[in-house]
């Protein structure tokens, strides 16, 4: 016959704590992105029609990832802010675009005039940023770090086809 100590309520409350303790160290790295006041809302990662990417007449305009201001009362200014896709293609906010709280902006492929009354940035480059089958978007917060990130797939997440994939909601 094998003797074993009973569980006192200091050995119990040790296990609780050392559980407790691997879980919040099993989170996931990406984790932090959620701190920022600033995500990704959306992406229209296929432009409708057929892809064409020359600068007068194509369609890159029509493709565009929303960044929203999630913040209930700080006001962001995107100058400095990276969106980034799996393969490095990136944009740089090398201007001034300030979202109060709620606010958003598109940026769109192309070439346009940014716009703050219309919620638009373009990033001025006729090539598609966002693969039509799957992607990884990356927003950085002007100091490096996450502020976003969400990967997608066309059978995964587009569940009526048309090409733009909402998150956030």
């Amino acid at each position: 016959m094998q003797i074993r100590p009973a569980l006192t309520a200091t050995s119990v409350l040790s296990v609780s704590a050392v559980a407790a303790v691997a879980l919040l160290t099993a989170a996931p790295a990406y984790a932090t992105e959620y701190s920022s006041a600033l995500k990704v809302r959306g992406v229209q990662y296929d432009a409708p029609g057929r892809d064409d990417n020359r600068c007068s007449g194509g369609n890159t305009y029509k493709e565009y990832v929303t960044i929203k201001n999630y913040s209930r009362t700080a006001t962001v200014n995107l100058k400095g802010y990276v969106v980034k896709d799996k393969t490095g293609n990136r944009f740089t906010f090398t201007k001034s675009h300030t979202l109060q709280p709620g606010d958003y902006v598109r940026l769109r492929g192309g070439k346009g005039t940014d716009s703050d009354a219309k919620n638009v940035v373009y990033r001025n480059n006729c090539n598609f940023m966002w693969n039509n089958d799957k992607d990884t978007i990356y927003l950085y917060k002007p100091s490096g770090a996450h502020a976003d990130t969400h990967a997608y797939t066309k059978s995964g997440n587009d569940r009526d086809g048309n090409g733009y994939i909402s998150f956030h909601n």
